[in-house]
């Protein structure tokens, strides 16, 4: 796969023509990473917007317990990078970036998308559309860490992210959540006796959406 079909995958990009598609070409590069490499540190600093073009991510924090904190994954044709500002081009990282899989990157100079693209507004609506979702999710993880109980915590996930939570251990789905295996292991019971989820093989199947959105709806969302 070369660089024009790698820019095409991201769906950011598809509003732009061949000729600016060559133009964001000539001002990105791809890189691929393995599984459990950094991407980047809390407070690095790059000069570059990333695009996770396949693979997975995952980002977090530490506490001052030196404990890690699960916020998020990002999955492939998406944003990485977290902008406080249009107007610098050193983009500040506000927590780690690790692969959780084998992964392609492709790195798109800022500067030079600013002076081509954003600043003839060309790409800066999808760019609003992106950092508006970014803030939805930082939402959803202040809910998740100060409003929701075990229960909504679990219920949101299974609505949300049910693939990711059927891809993990138990153990790890807890850890993410922030709650005990036994917790996780007791909510999930309690929904599958209400006959809201059944567990098929280990997995998790939705049998009454409406019920499981309910049990966090208007828990600060």
């Amino acid at each position: 796969m070369n660089l024009l079909e790698t820019i095409r995958k991201i769906s950011f990009f598809n509003s732009l023509d061949e000729e600016e598609i060559g133009l964001i070409s000539s001002i990105s590069t791809v890189s691929k990473y393995e599984s459990n490499s950094i991407l980047f540190y809390e407070s690095d600093t790059k000069n570059h917007l990333l695009f996770l073009v396949e693979g997975l991510i995952k980002i977090y924090k530490y506490d001052k317990f030196g404990n890690e904190i699960f916020l998020y994954h990002i999955y492939k044709n998406s944003m990485i990078s977290e902008l406080s500002s249009l107007k610098s081009t050193e983009i500040y990282c506000f927590s780690n970036a690790e692969f959780i899989e084998d992964s392609v990157i492709l790195s798109v100079n800022f500067e030079k998308l600013h002076e081509h693209f954003l600043s003839k507004n060309i790409l800066l609506t999808e760019l609003m559309e992106v950092l508006l979702d970014k803030t939805h999710q930082l939402q959803c993880i202040v809910n998740r860490e100060l409003v929701f109980d075990a229960t909504a915590k679990v219920a949101f996930m299974l609505k949300n992210d049910l693939e990711m939570f059927n891809k993990l251990k138990r153990q790890e789905v807890s850890f993410m959540l922030h709650i005990q295996p036994e917790t996780l292991s007791r909510v999930l019971k309690r929904l599958s006796r209400d006959n809201i989820i059944s567990i098929e093989n280990g997995d998790v199947l939705i049998n009454d959406e409406e019920s499981l959105i309910s049990i966090f709806k208007g828990v600060g969302v």
